[in-house]
């Protein structure tokens, strides 16, 4: 199977640009699944209901989260109800939602989606390690696809992670800083890897943010509220390819359109 995992989709015109584009892309490149991060979909931060409704109808079959998806708290029943949306696992578990989910698709095998957050220059939170081991252990047999999202601000942390679930994941693949990294390969194991998939929006702006809001912050140290950027925009992610017998990854290779 063909995957299209895309980067931290940016407020409006990340949306807009994922609507719009994302059928011709599935066509283009024989897409049997797309996964989004969305958790930064609404203005720039967190994810409301109705647009996490629209992404789907518009074609995204999973979307995952992150440290901002828990500020519009019309997405928990959400969370709780819609199999296709995920926040990251190693949050407590009294918490909305799951961090993984089986998703099954006509004419595929399951495929589990697994999201988790880091803990490197990111809030306290339970350990991702120890979580993405006891999620993968209780996985069923019968699922021969596994792919993670792990939502981190440290390349390096992002890249143990990918050590430690080489092997074990179909896919390992970071969200969060907004910029894509040149490291797309298959490990060792049969594990496809890139440390951060980018992101979804304007293309002039600070990681989707206004920049001149961004200057302003640096220049005098002076709190300001941020806004998404408009304009044209920009689509980033990866395609791998995935054996759907034995669930290594036979390709991987980063994905951008302008």
């Amino acid at each position: 199977m063909r995957i299209l995992f895309l980067g931290d989709i940016v407020g409006l015109t990340g949306r807009k640009a994922v609507a719009d584009d994302l059928a011709r892309i599935r066509e283009e490149h024989s897409i049997d699944l797309v996964f989004a991060n969305g958790e930064n979909a609404s203005g720039g931060y967190g994810l409301k209901a109705k647009h996490a409704k629209n992404l789907l109808a518009k074609g995204v079959d999973t979307i995952t989260g992150g440290n901002h998806i828990w500020k519009y708290k019309d997405l928990y029943s959400r969370l709780d109800s819609d199999n296709r949306l995920l926040r990251p696992h190693n949050y407590p578990d009294h918490l909305p939602g799951t961090g993984v989910r089986i998703l099954e698709k006509p004419g595929l095998p399951p495929v589990a989606v697994i999201n988790l957050i880091g803990r490197t220059f990111m809030p306290p939170i339970d350990c991702p390690f120890a979580a993405a081991e006891t999620i993968v252990e209780g996985l069923p047999a019968d699922v021969p696809v596994q792919v993670v999202d792990f939502h981190a601000e440290a390349t390096g942390e992002k890249i143990a992670m990918g050590y430690f679930l080489e092997g074990k994941v179909s896919a390992m693949v970071g969200t969060h800083t907004h910029v894509q990294t040149n490291d797309a390969k298959i490990l060792p194991g049969g594990t496809a890897y890139l440390t951060d998939l980018g992101m979804c929006g304007a293309q002039d702006s600070c990681l989707g943010m206004k920049p001149e809001i961004i200057l302003d912050r640096y220049l005098t140290g002076l709190p300001r509220q941020l806004e998404a950027a408009s304009g044209r925009s920009i689509l980033q992610g990866a395609i791998f390819d995935i054996d759907d017998t034995s669930g290594r990854a036979v390709s991987m290779a980063t994905f951008q359109q302008q």
